[in-house]
């Protein structure tokens, strides 16, 4: 409930000090019940998001139809599915606006690509998922396929360190809020694999994955 509160108030602010002029997102990540992200989705709807995204965990999808027929929020779902049998009848029966699969979680481009074209029967735009582990080829590959599809919608992109750059030369470059292919052959990347001996693999905790609630309760992170 207060996380609820909290958000509806961040957009209330937002929209004051910014206006509707700039686009604004908001991922739940799947951590409220139905019934609270319908709550949600119901108050963030005068704020007019871009996309609410991930209202919902894959195995409640189903509740995606009352959110269609009780709010105009742009829904985008996806980056937790793995086949067809989970996106299918969210598609066909356009209970959402934007598909956030992890293209290498789906199987890679083919796929993708096939997944793509189904969206654009139904008018489903994409939304690739770009977190911040996604490596420099995956982000080509998910670049590539976005200016060679007609419903692409928007593309999630983290940045790359200078590191990732000297290692993969080649990775993508974004001017005035737009991420550029170039022009080399395939993907338009490389791995320059001398150099990357200079950055060996470290384990480090996956802080966000030690996710829990104010009471110590452990959720889905």
């Amino acid at each position: 409930a207060q996380y609820c509160a909290g958000v509806v108030r961040l957009f209330s602010h937002l929209r004051d000090k910014l206006g509707y002029g700039v686009e604004l997102l908001h991922d739940i990540h799947e951590r409220l019940t139905p019934v609270q992200a319908l709550g949600l989705a119901k108050q963030l709807e005068p704020y007019r998001l871009f996309f609410l995204e991930d209202a919902l965990p894959p195995e409640q999808v189903e509740w995606f139809a009352h959110f269609r027929s009780q709010v105009a929020v742009p829904i985008a779902m996806g980056e937790l599915f793995n086949n067809p049998l989970e996106w299918k009848e969210l598609i066909s029966k356009r209970l959402i606006d934007y598909i956030r699969v992890h293209v290498s979680q789906i199987g890679g481009l083919t796929p993708a690509r096939k997944l793509a074209a189904l969206c654009e029967a139904f008018g489903v735009r994409t939304a690739w998922h770009g977190p911040g582990d996604l490596s420099p080829v995956g982000a080509m590959a998910q670049l590539h396929l976005d200016v060679a599809i007609p419903n692409f919608g928007i593309q999630e992109f983290s940045g790359f360190s200078p590191e990732e750059e000297e290692v993969f030369p080649g990775c993508p470059q974004v001017k005035n809020g737009y991420l550029y292919p170039n022009a080399k052959p395939g993907f338009g990347i490389d791995i320059d694999e001398e150099k990357a001996k200079k950055y060996p693999c470290k384990y480090r905790e996956p802080g966000w994955l030690l996710a829990r609630t104010t009471d110590g309760t452990a959720v889905r992170p």
